[in-house]
């Protein structure tokens, strides 16, 4: 509903659009970066250091907070649609990225525990 009710917002006021797109791109982009060295550098393997770079890159509430402060026809109510708007396809990008990034970890350790094995003899019941 929101999004329909900003949309000719979105569209009479390009400009706004970019002014609100171009931090939030900048903050998926440091937010995920960040977080995916950290992720390294304390020694994560790949998967946990990709779900820590995701989730923090993914972490803005900001469309709950402007409509309920400001109102749904706000401008940022506005900043808030774009919001969505601008992650999903930044986060889709960061998915490429992060797949190409699996090559600075190290490979996963091979299983050391031994394979389950049936014992020798008749089955108890």
């Amino acid at each position: 509903m929101l999004f329909a009710l900003q949309g000719e917002a979105i569209t009479s006021r390009p400009v706004d659009v970019v002014r609100i797109a171009l931090p939030l791109l900048v903050y998926f982009a440091v937010m995920w970066a960040g977080s995916m060295a950290l992720g390294r550098a304390v020694g994560l393997d790949y998967p946990r250091a990709v779900t820590l770079a995701f989730t923090a890159a993914g972490n803005n509430f900001e469309l709950a907070i402007a409509i309920a402060t400001f109102g749904a026809s706000s401008g940022q109510a506005l900043a808030g649609v774009v919001g969505p708007l601008i992650e999903v396809p930044a986060l889709i990008g960061l998915v490429h990225v992060a797949l190409a990034a699996r090559r600075f970890f190290p490979a996963p350790a091979t299983d050391t525990v031994p394979p389950v094995t049936a014992p020798e003899g008749p089955a108890r019941v």
